[in-house]
Parts: structure tokens; sequence; C-alpha cells
């Protein structure tokens, strides 16, 4: 049974800010742990699945 949506390492966006692209860390207890793509020294944020939305591919 695969438990994430989201495989580590993918591209994903925010609901609260579409406009910043995150990549997916870690994925423990259902929490998704993401990096700013461009800026991988800041901060994790902290995300659950439903607040994730996939990067289109183009």
């Amino acid at each position: 049974m695969k438990d994430n949506k989201f495989p580590i390492g993918s591209d994903v966006f925010a609901n609260v800010n579409p406009d910043l692209i995150l990549t997916i860390r870690q994925y423990l207890k259902r929490i998704y742990y993401c990096t700013v793509k461009d800026h991988p020294s800041q901060k994790d944020l902290v995300y659950y699945e439903r607040e994730l939305i996939p990067v289109p591919i183009k």
C-alpha cells in the first residue's frame, strides 16, 4: 500500500502560496517536509498532502 501521493524529490506548489515551487525532501507520518526549490538552505516547510498541488509537466 502506497501511503504518499508525492515521491521524495518531486516538485509541488502549496495551496497557500502557489507562486513558490517546493521540493519534497522527506515524508514521515503523513507529513511532507519541503524545501524551497531555489533556496535549499532555508528552513523546511511542513505540509499535509491536501495542502500540496503537483507542478504540471510541460
